[in-house]
């Protein structure tokens, strides 16, 4: 239960790496008249959409190994630990590719946090592996995913709130609102400003209007 659990949550990893893909190229996309930014804001439904479908994931993985508490099975203990040793090294290796993106894209964020994540429940699962070959004890298989829950749940928690946030055109993280509202005051020119909004018409591009009350000795 435990490596089909991990299985799926890479099933649906490479899913969420296609989706990713998939943003990256619309958040490229040139404006049209009826759409006067392209299609950039569907770069962050598809982080929302990759968080929602990895946690209904973990409803499902969490029932099936409620199941498997009341009802332990025999495992197949050795090929638990090797397939899992595997994927410690595949999953290590993809979480470094995009290591040096992980802070600029809530996407790439995604991906990199969801393979790291993988790579620590592999490496669990090898560890659950040899426990099971030794002891016997069958319930430590769901009790692992459990476990695999729970790590999927804290790296999907945070991509979950950022997208949702996005998705209602809240503040991106990158801008200190306070700071912006200092510069713009200190402009040559303006008396005063009103009526401020920002929001991110992309999972990396910004947008921000204002109405500025500006010195008529200012020429535009």
């Amino acid at each position: 239960m435990s490596l089909l659990s991990d299985a799926g949550h890479n099933f649906l990893d490479v899913a969420g790496l296609t989706l990713a893909m998939l943003a990256f190229k619309l958040s490229k996309s040139k404006s049209t008249e009826k759409y006067t930014y392209g299609y950039k804001k569907a770069s962050i439904l598809i982080s929302l959409l990759n968080a929602v479908i990895f946690l209904i994931s973990i409803g499902a993985i969490g029932y099936e190994a409620i199941f498997r508490f009341q009802n332990p099975q025999p495992l197949p203990r050795k090929t638990i630990a090797i397939i899992a040793a595997i994927g410690i090294v595949v999953n290590g290796y993809s979480a470094f590719m995009f290591f040096r993106d992980k802070d600029k894209d809530i996407n790439v964020k995604s991906a990199f946090l969801h393979l790291a994540s993988d790579a620590l429940v592999s490496l669990g699962l090898v560890i659950g592996g040899i426990i099971i070959y030794y002891t016997k004890l069958y319930w430590i298989d769901p009790l692992l995913s459990i476990i695999i829950c729970g790590v999927i749940i804290a790296s999907t928690w945070s991509l979950l709130k950022d997208s949702l946030r996005l998705s209602l055109d809240g503040l991106p993280d990158n801008v200190d609102l306070q700071k912006l509202k200092e510069i713009v005051i200190k402009m040559e020119g303006v008396i005063n400003f009103h009526h401020l909004h920002i929001r991110a018409i992309s999972t990396t591009q910004n947008a921000m209007t204002a109405h500025l009350v500006i010195s008529n000795r200012v020429q535009l």
